[in-house]
Protein backbone atom coordinates (compact mmCIF):
# COMPACT_ATOMS: atom_id res chain seq x y z
CA UNK A 1 0.00 0.00 0.00
CA UNK A 2 3.08 2.25 0.01
CA UNK A 3 2.80 5.20 -2.34
CA UNK A 4 -1.00 5.11 -2.29
CA UNK A 5 -2.91 7.77 -0.41
CA UNK A 6 -1.81 11.01 1.16
CA UNK A 7 0.01 11.78 4.35
CA UNK A 8 -1.83 13.59 7.12
CA UNK A 9 0.01 16.85 6.40
CA UNK A 10 -1.22 16.84 2.81
CA UNK A 11 -4.75 16.02 3.98
CA UNK A 12 -4.56 18.87 6.50
CA UNK A 13 -3.42 21.29 3.81
CA UNK A 14 -6.10 20.21 1.33
CA UNK A 15 -8.93 20.11 3.89
CA UNK A 16 -7.99 23.29 5.74
CA UNK A 17 -8.10 21.44 9.07
CA UNK A 18 -5.22 21.20 11.54
CA UNK A 19 -3.28 17.93 11.77
CA UNK A 20 -4.30 17.75 15.45
CA UNK A 21 -7.99 17.73 14.47
CA UNK A 22 -7.41 15.02 11.88
CA UNK A 23 -5.60 12.86 14.43
CA UNK A 24 -8.48 13.40 16.87
CA UNK A 25 -11.01 12.38 14.22
CA UNK A 26 -8.92 9.32 13.45
CA UNK A 27 -8.78 8.38 17.16
CA UNK A 28 -12.58 8.67 17.34
CA UNK A 29 -12.98 6.46 14.28
CA UNK A 30 -14.41 9.26 12.15
CA UNK A 31 -11.50 9.28 9.71
CA UNK A 32 -9.92 5.90 9.03
CA UNK A 33 -6.42 5.69 7.62
CA UNK A 34 -6.01 3.31 4.68
CA UNK A 35 -2.56 2.16 5.74
CA UNK A 36 0.95 3.38 6.31
CA UNK A 37 3.75 4.50 4.05
CA UNK A 38 7.09 2.71 3.97
CA UNK A 39 8.28 5.34 6.44
CA UNK A 40 5.42 4.54 8.82
CA UNK A 41 3.32 7.61 8.10
CA UNK A 42 -0.47 7.21 8.13
CA UNK A 43 -2.02 7.39 4.71
CA UNK A 44 -5.50 8.62 3.86
CA UNK A 45 -7.62 8.05 0.78
CA UNK A 46 -8.75 10.82 -1.54
CA UNK A 47 -12.32 10.18 -0.30
CA UNK A 48 -11.20 11.40 3.14
CA UNK A 49 -11.70 14.93 1.83
CA UNK A 50 -15.37 14.22 1.07
CA UNK A 51 -15.74 12.60 4.48
CA UNK A 52 -14.26 15.67 6.18
CA UNK A 53 -16.67 17.94 4.28
CA UNK A 54 -19.53 15.73 5.49
CA UNK A 55 -18.30 16.01 9.09
CA UNK A 56 -17.86 19.78 8.74
CA UNK A 57 -21.37 20.20 7.31
CA UNK A 58 -23.06 18.22 10.09
CA UNK A 59 -21.03 20.12 12.70
CA UNK A 60 -22.25 23.43 11.26
CA UNK A 61 -25.80 22.10 11.65
CA UNK A 62 -25.07 21.54 15.34
CA UNK A 63 -24.61 17.78 15.47
CA UNK A 64 -22.11 16.37 17.94
CA UNK A 65 -19.15 14.26 16.86
CA UNK A 66 -20.86 11.30 18.52
CA UNK A 67 -23.99 11.83 16.41
CA UNK A 68 -21.87 12.24 13.29
CA UNK A 69 -20.01 9.05 14.16
CA UNK A 70 -23.33 7.19 14.20
CA UNK A 71 -24.19 8.50 10.74
CA UNK A 72 -20.78 7.53 9.39
CA UNK A 73 -21.11 4.04 10.89
CA UNK A 74 -24.29 3.54 8.86
CA UNK A 75 -22.44 4.76 5.74
CA UNK A 76 -19.46 2.54 6.47
CA UNK A 77 -21.83 -0.44 6.72
CA UNK A 78 -22.85 0.26 3.11
CA UNK A 79 -26.13 2.04 3.76
CA UNK A 80 -27.21 5.63 3.19
CA UNK A 81 -27.47 7.46 6.52
CA UNK A 82 -30.13 9.90 5.30
CA UNK A 83 -32.81 8.51 7.64
CA UNK A 84 -30.46 8.75 10.63
CA UNK A 85 -29.44 12.26 9.66
CA UNK A 86 -33.11 13.28 9.39
CA UNK A 87 -33.72 12.01 12.94
CA UNK A 88 -30.62 13.83 14.25
CA UNK A 89 -31.64 17.08 12.56
CA UNK A 90 -35.13 16.79 14.07
CA UNK A 91 -33.55 16.38 17.50
CA UNK A 92 -31.36 19.40 16.82
CA UNK A 93 -34.46 21.49 16.09
CA UNK A 94 -35.92 20.36 19.44
CA UNK A 95 -32.68 21.39 21.22
CA UNK A 96 -32.73 24.77 19.48
CA UNK A 97 -36.38 25.30 20.44
CA UNK A 98 -35.44 24.58 24.07
CA UNK A 99 -32.54 27.02 23.90
CA UNK A 100 -34.77 29.69 22.38
CA UNK A 101 -37.29 29.20 25.21
CA UNK A 102 -34.54 29.49 27.82
CA UNK A 103 -33.10 32.60 26.14
CA UNK A 104 -36.54 34.24 26.01
CA UNK A 105 -36.97 33.56 29.73
CA UNK A 106 -33.54 35.00 30.44
CA UNK A 107 -34.30 38.04 28.29
CA UNK A 108 -37.53 38.65 30.21
CA UNK A 109 -35.73 38.29 33.53
CA UNK A 110 -33.13 40.83 32.42
CA UNK A 111 -35.81 43.26 31.23
CA UNK A 112 -37.70 42.93 34.53
CA UNK A 113 -34.48 43.50 36.46
CA UNK A 114 -33.55 46.59 34.44
CA UNK A 115 -37.10 47.99 34.65
CA UNK A 116 -36.69 48.45 38.40
CA UNK A 117 -32.98 49.34 38.29
CA UNK A 118 -31.81 52.17 40.52
CA UNK A 119 -28.77 54.03 39.20
CA UNK A 120 -27.75 55.17 42.68
CA UNK A 121 -29.19 52.70 45.23
CA UNK A 122 -28.76 53.14 48.95
CA UNK A 123 -26.09 50.97 50.59
CA UNK A 124 -27.51 47.99 52.47
CA UNK A 125 -24.93 46.56 54.85
CA UNK A 126 -22.57 44.21 53.04
CA UNK A 127 -24.81 43.78 49.96
CA UNK A 128 -22.64 44.15 46.85
CA UNK A 129 -25.36 45.50 44.50
CA UNK A 130 -28.86 46.01 45.93
CA UNK A 131 -30.37 45.98 42.41
CA UNK A 132 -29.63 42.27 42.03
CA UNK A 133 -31.64 41.17 45.08
CA UNK A 134 -29.21 38.43 46.12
Amino acid sequence: MAGVGMKIGVLASRSGLPVKTLRYYEDLGLLPAIGRSEGGYRLFAEESLRRLEFIRRLKTLGLSLEEIQGCLAVHDAGELPCGDIQIQLGRQIERIDGQIKELRQLRQELQDLLAGWQSDPAKEGDVICPNLHV
